[in-house]
């Protein structure tokens, strides 16, 4: 609907070109969306995507400015993302925090550590090749960070759909208890999804820094919202335990094409944001009320079903 509604009111709409234009404008909150889905089917939440990413774009430029060659600076970022997932994965799966107390600090502390190595500044000055990557098409008319969002469709849907990885991921989703009595190592898990969480936000806000030219101590600020939107629309569980890639993958267009028609019809980022919350509220309400609704009818159907078999019991 949104597609069709936005591409009769827009001349040019569908043109290839534009779609991969919109793709581009925010391809890297929808590659961190494939990492989170994991940690939300394990049963747990990742509030410090953003903060992750603003903090790893930050680390590049600032690096670049002590005079370190950005090369070193990626790894670097890299690095620092994977510890901020393993720190997060540390205070749940080991210490057992809730996950959503554990990454609101690192949401708030992570971005403190940006803010305090750049303020408030813009820095820039990156070298042509890593802006060229970010800002001119790679293969064809595709950009890098839509082929590498191509090749991280086919991995995480092979690694959660069909390995065995995947499997203990949902278990532990579904039951921890069950997931460990059944010889699921569920700490091992819960590091595992949590540094991919850090990683591949931390590549993402690589990919940013190379896209936008110049970083400040606010870049991504506020990501969180639209990609927890993806994943959860997508009909991944709140709670673990279900969910599919291929709702995710169709949930990042919608989120993507919804943003990009209110855009066009002039409006707000204030009322994108308010559209996307609404979203974000109505795809854990209505899958509960969905439940609720079954379970209802299942009960109703056992009570029916005992009442008729009563006059043959005499």
């Amino acid at each position: 609907m949104i597609v069709v509604v936005t591409a009769a009111a827009v001349p040019g709409y569908l043109h290839p070109q534009n779609q991969i234009n919109l793709l581009e404008l925010s391809i890297e909150k929808a590659i961190v969306a494939l990492a989170l889905s994991f940690v939300i089917v394990s049963g747990e939440i990742d509030l410090s995507i953003a903060s992750v990413m603003g903090l790893a774009a930050v680390l590049v430029a600032w690096l670049r400015q002590q005079g370190v060659p950005v090369e070193v600076g990626i790894v670097a970022a890299l690095a620092a993302g994977t510890l901020c997932g393993l720190f997060n994965g540390y205070w749940v799966a080991i210490v057992g925090l809730p996950s959503l107390a554990v990454t609101l600090a690192g949401l708030i502390g992570y971005r403190g550590v940006a803010l305090l190595l750049v303020e408030d500044r813009s820095i820039g000055g990156f070298p042509d090749w890593f802006n060229r990557l970010g800002q001119q098409p790679l293969v064809g008319p595709f950009p890098l960070a839509l082929i590498v969002f191509a090749a991280l469709v086919v991995i995480a849907t092979v690694l959660l759909q069909f390995s065995g990885f995947g499997r203990y991921v949902y278990v532990v989703g579904s039951s921890r208890e069950v997931a460990r009595f059944s010889g699921v190592r569920v700490p091992r898990v819960k590091m595992a999804v949590f540094a991919m969480s850090g990683l591949t936000a931390a590549f993402s806000g690589v990919l940013l820094a190379a896209r936008l030219g110049a970083v400040r101590g606010s870049t991504a600020e506020g990501f969180e919202l639209d990609i927890i939107t993806m994943v959860l629309l997508g009909g991944v569980s709140i709670f673990g335990g279900s969910g599919s890639m291929a709702g995710v993958i169709l949930s990042i267009l919608v989120i993507l094409n919804l943003r990009n028609g209110l855009a066009l019809a002039n409006a707000t980022g204030n009322t994108q944001a308010g559209v996307i919350g609404a979203l974000l509220i109505l795809s854990v309400l209505v899958p509960n009320l969905i439940a609720a609704a079954r379970a209802r009818a299942v009960r109703s159907a056992r009570v029916e079903a005992g009442r008729r078999s009563l006059p043959s019991a005499k």
